[in-house]
């Protein structure tokens, strides 16, 4: 597609018409250059704070292979949580691997089963079962279901056939979709002891 070139004097707006600058207002002038500047300045943090997460990532990895080196290891990829902690206690990064969950085909299995539970249960003793359950199925906007409501019913220590079955069913439709790495930063606190997060967040800052 051929980017559409903007006559000199004129300004495209955000239905891509072209706009003469002279009938365009100062505080529309003004707001364009605070808006497209500050985002131009974020796009820039962004991109330093991914390559600050790369490099820390890796920074850690290749900590680990020296250490497991003094025993003869090494270590099964870059997978696996660990915590590392500064000599004076003062610092200690956390990197974890958390998975994304899906579910294949059998979780229909799973919940054609525990309906079946439910409906075979004397009623009234079992209502609140029947509220988890719909409720762990029930999809958002996005037409997903919670991974972690789903896998919470096999919290439920019931001694049924058919509910033992589901729980089966709900474990073999599991699949791990992937694995994303997160790092995290802390600083101790002198007063109380505890780890704060150094934040790398600016909107929760």
């Amino acid at each position: 597609m051929t980017e559409q070139t903007i006559p000199a004097g004129y300004w495209k707006d955000g239905n891509d018409a072209l706009i003469p600058v002279a009938k365009i207002k100062p505080i529309d002038k003004d707001r364009h250059a605070v808006v497209s500047d500050l985002c131009e300045q974020a796009r820039k943090q962004s991109a330093a704070l991914i390559g600050f997460k790369l490099a820390a990532m890796n920074a850690v990895h290749e900590f680990i292979e020296r250490s497991l080196a003094a025993y003869d290891v090494k270590p099964g990829g870059k997978k696996g949580n660990v915590t590392l902690v500064s000599f004076d206690g003062r610092f200690k990064v956390e990197r974890r691997m958390q998975d994304t969950i899906t579910f294949d085909e059998r979780l229909q299995a799973a919940k054609a089963l525990i309906d079946e539970c439910i409906q075979g249960w004397s009623k009234g003793s079992n209502v609140n079962i029947k509220v988890l359950v719909n409720d762990a199925f029930q999809v958002d906007q996005q037409g997903k279901i919670s991974t972690g409501r789903v896998l919470g019913l096999r919290r439920h220590d019931i001694a049924d056939e058919k509910w033992q079955q589901a729980m089966k069913a709900i474990s073999d439709s599991m699949k791990v979709a992937s694995t994303k790495p997160y790092i995290r930063f802390y600083e101790r606190d002198d007063h109380t002891g505890e780890y704060t997060p150094i934040n790398l967040d600016v909107a929760a800052v």
